[in-house]
This record gives C-alpha cells, structure tokens and sequence, in this order.
C-alpha cells in the first residue's frame, strides 16, 4: 500500500508538471459561446455558417453553436432572457431596446445594408409608397427589423405605422405561401426569397435595400444591418470568448472579399438552395456587395438608422438614445491587428 501511494504522488506530480508545461492556455477548454440567427438560410445572415463551415470558430479558439430562429426578433428575446448568449440580427435592435432601458452592444457588423426589398404582389395594384395605406405587409414577426422597415416606409409614403397591418409570415416557403393565397400584398424580406419571388412570377420589388444606393434612397443614409450584437454585461465580462469569435467573423469577411460567389456557394448546406443552385447563386452574387469587408461600423450609419427609427416611432426619443453605448469597434480593430 505504502509504494501504491508513492505511484500515484508520482503519477500526479508528472500529470501537473506536464500541464504547466503546456501552459494554462492549451489546458483549459476553448470558451463557449452560443449564437441564435435570425434565419441561418438568408443571405444577408451567411457570414454565420459560413464561419463556422470554413472552421474559423475552432481555428480561433472558441466552441460557438449556433442556433436558428425564423425571426431576429425571437433570436433577439432568446439574447436577452439568457438563453443564447449572442443574437446575429440586425443593428437597429440595439437602438429599440436602449429606447426600452437595455443596453445591447453590436460587437461586429456584418452587412452594411439590410439586404431587404419591398416586394409587391403582381395582383395588389400597389404603383407607390401611398398605396402601402391600408395594405397587408408580410413581415418576419412583429417587433422585427423588417416590421421596423416596413413601418418606415409606409410613414414615408403618408401613412402611419397604424395605417397597414404587419402579418407575421417568415421568410421562404411561408411568406411565398402567404402571397400565393392572398394573405398579404407586399412584404419586405430577403434573398433568396425576392429571386424566387420574382422567378414565380409572384411579385416584384418596389424599393430595393440590396444595395447601398438602394438603401440611400430608401432610408436616406448608410443602413448597418446584420451583425453580432450580445448584452453589454456580457461582453464585459467576457471579452476574451467575444475577441475569439469576432476575429473567426472578421477573417470570413476577409474571405467573402476574395472569393468567387461559386466558391462561397458550395460552402453553404445544400438545402440553402431551395432545389434552385443556378437562382441561389445568381441572388447571391448580386448580394456580394452587401457584406461588409472590415467589420467596422460606417461613421454615418447608427444616426441613419435612429433617423428611421424616430420617424414612425414616437416613443422612441432621439435625444435619450446614446448611440455610443450600441456598438463597438474594440474588437474588430484588436482582430484587424491580430493578422497583420
């Protein structure tokens, strides 16, 4: 018993120097991090599983999983109630939710458009924005960045946010069924679904966010969209987790700068295409433009985007938002540093 004990002293004492050897870096596990996705199959959302299809989330040294959610306002609800600790949604939701006393930090932003389009049914008669008064508009739920789009655009057509009614359809298959049966008149949503849309011959696009001068004369200004965006606290406490998965998201923005739409297609699920590769590749290489190459917030963008949002919002008052509490660039810029 006595030379038992020896041996596993022994034993132990090896096992600990080995792990000081290594350092504590190689010894612990890589840092956990979830993510719910608004729609992980829409364009404007692909920097997600593009990320980690490429491998950057291990090559970085973080465990992300990510989670799909139909609506950006679901995936958001999820951030803030602790289930998922980040949201891949849409910047504006940052300044929705300081308006409602939570602080909600973008920690990189993805797209600086918003990659949606106002889509009208070829069956409404709708010819203009004054025609969206009374009409039914799909959107991806109640609450979501496209009801926010919505509302705006129906407030810049002479209406109110009260004068149409937002009907909860999703994107996809959902909102072309919506369509189909005469549930809605116009909807704002995303690629693929305004290609398949338009190859249906169900609809077609009245106002065009795809591009950023599209989005110009549209919202009047640079529009950031899509990005990471988690609660303050967390990122606070946390930083090291949300410098390893911001630097995994700034390299596959680098990646999306310098391959060919072919390339990043093949990359994606095959059920992404919804059985149309040739439509799935072609909405895709006309959404190139939209990602955003750095990572970092345009200057003119968060003051855009609380523009539009005060405009059909009246509870939402300008001069209580701090937009400087709705983003940072720290990460980005600590990633950007990383590879040179």
């Amino acid at each position: 018993m006595r030379y038992a004990r020896m041996w596993a002293a022994a034993c132990t004492t090896v096992l600990l120097l080995g792990l000081g050897a290594r350092g504590p870096a190689t010894a612990q596990a890589p840092p956990k991090v979830s993510i719910m996705v608004g729609g992980l199959e829409k364009i404007i959302y692909l920097p997600a599983m593009l990320t980690q299809r490429l491998g950057y989330f291990t090559d970085a040294g973080v465990n992300v999983t990510l989670l799909n959610e139909g609506a950006g306002v679901q995936a958001e609800d999820e951030m803030i109630a602790g289930r998922v600790d980040g949201t891949v949604g849409f910047y504006d939701h940052t300044i929705d939710l300081q308006s409602k006393g939570k602080i909600i930090e973008a920690v990189v932003i993805l797209d600086r458009v918003p990659g949606e389009a106002l889509v009208v049914s070829n069956r409404s008669g709708i010819k203009g924005l004054a025609d969206l008064k009374g009409k039914r508009i799909g959107v991806t739920g109640l609450g979501s960045s496209t009801n926010f789009l919505a509302s705006f655009l129906v407030t810049k057509g002479g209406g109110s946010q009260g004068e149409y009614t937002p009907v909860p359809v999703g994107a996809g298959n959902t909102l072309i069924a919506a369509m189909q049966q005469g549930r809605i008149e116009a909807a704002i949503t995303t690629e693929p679904t305004v290609s398949r849309l338009m190859k249906m011959g169900v609809a077609h696009v009245l106002v065009d966010m795809r591009t950023a001068a599209g989005t110009r004369g549209a919202l009047g200004g640079t529009y950031p969209a899509a990005c990471l965006y988690m609660k303050a606290d967390w990122v606070t406490g946390h930083r090291d987790a949300v410098q390893r998965t911001v630097a995994a998201f700034v390299r596959t923005l680098g990646y999306l700068q310098s391959h060919a739409p072919a390339v990043v297609a093949d990359k994606m699920p095959e059920d992404y295409y919804v059985g149309d590769k040739p439509l799935y590749l072609a909405a895709l290489g006309a959404s190139m433009n939209m990602f955003n190459p750095s990572g970092l917030m345009p200057p003119d963008g968060p003051p855009t985007v609380l523009k539009v949002l005060a405009a059909f919002n009246k509870d939402l008052d300008p001069a209580k938002i701090d937009l400087r509490k709705t983003y940072t660039d720290e990460f980005v810029r600590a990633a950007m540093k990383m590879k040179k």
